[in-house]
């Protein structure tokens, strides 16, 4: 599983589309193929990724700054937050940046897990996606 993929798992409740795509990777092609008069699924309730995660905060001991900190996020949902899992992260978003350049890459990170997010089904206040 990637790591977006297990950030997603962590906010969104296992039922949610996204995080149903993104534990079968051959769902996409199964959908395609389905018959023109097949019912479309109902879409799911936008999940309020800011109160999910203002929630493990205030269950966290840890005083963590994950509004602005990929690194404080992913400790929030208890992931790896090494330098080599962010570049992990940032190959999985395509980032085209110079990866040694630790300190725009975290930025970039941040501003585009919270977009990927929102585009699948999050919602996520504008100032969090950057």
């Amino acid at each position: 599983m990637s790591i977006f993929s297990t950030i997603l798992s962590k906010i969104f409740p296992s039922s949610h589309p996204a995080v149903q795509a993104a534990s079968t990777p051959d769902a996409a092609p199964a959908a395609e193929a389905a018959p023109a008069s097949a019912p479309a699924a109902a879409p799911a309730e936008p999940v309020d990724v800011e109160a999910v995660l203002t929630a493990l905060a205030e269950q966290n001991s840890e005083k963590l700054n994950w509004r602005t900190s990929i690194v404080d996020l992913m400790k929030l949902l208890s992931l790896d937050s090494s330098l080599g899992a962010r570049k992990q992260l940032a190959e999985e978003l395509d980032y085209s940046g110079d990866m040694n350049d630790s300190a725009s890459m975290n930025i970039w990170l941040h501003k585009q897990v919270m977009t990927k997010l929102a585009e699948n089904g999050g919602k996520v206040p504008d100032d969090l996606k950057g």
